[in-house]
């Protein structure tokens, strides 16, 4: 079979038919030698949605997992033509340009082509102000200089994709975040993606979205961000080494004028304890988005998330001994004082300085060990 149509649907039976409708209508237009199927992946519908479907020549697929992405993955997943084509039952978008969409995939000889949105008619209302300038946009550059994409719509519900490519990404998401890892999946497999010029047209008064702007939205900036942890390895390495450098400076030289500003003194080493902390955390956040399976790490970082067990408790040992040692002997010193005021200010930030840092390292290294076992 050359295309399958698949619509993800949730209680649509608003617009179901008239989505079924345009794309028959358009894909009809191919001539009799092209030959496709319409499915529609019902998630769970309480309304007439599956008997429309049903009755206008679709074939059903039941998904019980809840979750846009589940039901695509459900409707691929059945799919028997080459190439697979979707997009949402909610009459928003330009069902007409189906057959265009198909064209342009094989035409390109592409594993994806994507109807853009961005670069069409978007009627008035049909897309908020904040998807239309800050959401779609922002993530779309991000896509783009993360995976080196060349895209104008990451966020384009209506795409067309070669199956037997699509079965090589591993696509795992099951919410409305399966729109980023798709696209994000076919980069990094270097895959070849085309656009056309499509649009967006305003859903009918009174239906209610199923996207949800700001949880949505952040579930496909942290996808984007998870599929990189080299970029927080980066930043937590630099961060770390910089503040590391920096608060040495600060102790051996002391406070300095600068242009008016007194640096290197007190307040300057508590924001250099701060910035060498978020450096750690950063570096052990990414060893964890290495493990749930995203780019390379250095080689350095890879011997560290596999680190022999017993090595790492030594490790462990050693650095909480270090501070165990640090506060027994603060505190003698205070008391041979006799419990009086003590002026130890410069050498505890120094020593708390890089003690933190080895305890968040330590304690990171010791859950991404117990991540690894489980």
């Amino acid at each position: 079979m050359d295309l399958t149509f698949i619509f993800p649907c949730l209680n649509e039976e608003q617009t179901l038919a008239e989505c079924i409708r345009a794309v028959r209508n358009s894909l009809d237009g191919a001539g009799e030698k092209f030959d496709y199927e319409l499915i529609v992946a019902d998630n769970g519908s309480s309304d007439r949605s599956p008997q429309i479907a049903s009755e206008l020549g679709a074939r059903i697929i039941p998904v019980k997992r809840r979750g846009y992405g589940a039901a695509l993955k459900s409707g691929i997943e059945a799919a028997r033509g080459r190439h697979v084509m979707f997009a949402d039952a909610d009459g928003t978008y330009c069902y007409e340009h189906s057959l265009a969409l198909y064209r342009k995939a094989v035409e390109e000889n592409a594993d994806m082509a994507i109807a853009s949105r961005m670069t069409g008619d978007v009627e008035a209302g049909a897309m908020p102000f904040l998807h239309r300038r800050l959401g779609t946009p922002i993530l779309t550059m991000l896509i783009n200089l993360l995976f080196r994409g060349k895209l104008s719509d990451c966020n384009s519900g209506f795409r067309c994709i070669r199956k037997s490519a699509y079965d090589g990404w591993k696509v795992r998401s099951s919410g409305m975040e399966f729109a980023s890892e798709l696209l994000i999946k076919s980069l990094k497999a270097k895959a070849r993606t085309v656009e056309i010029n499509s649009g967006l047209r305003r859903g009918p008064e009174g239906r209610t979205a199923h996207l949800r702007t700001w949880r949505d939205g952040m579930r496909h900036l942290l996808f984007i961000l998870s599929e990189r942890p080299e970029l927080f390895e980066f930043i937590g390495i630099i961060l770390t080494v910089l503040a590391s450098a920096l608060q040495l400076t600060a102790y051996l030289v002391g406070p300095v004028n600068l242009l008016g500003l007194n640096v290197f003194d007190l307040h300057s080493k508590i924001l250099l304890l701060f910035a060498g902390l978020a450096g750690a955390q950063f570096y052990v956040f990414s060893c964890v988005l290495y493990l749930r399976g995203g780019s390379p790490l250095m080689q350095c970082t890879k011997r560290l998330i596999h680190l022999d067990e017993g090595i790492l408790f030594f490790c462990l040992i050693v650095t909480f001994g270090i501070q165990g040692a640090v506060i027994a002997c603060i505190f003698m010193i205070w008391f041979c004082s006799g419990f009086e005021g003590l002026n130890l200010i410069e050498i505890l930030m120094l020593t708390g300085h890089f003690l933190s840092q080895l305890s968040v390292l330590a304690i990171g290294l010791l859950g991404i060990h117990v991540l690894k076992r489980t």
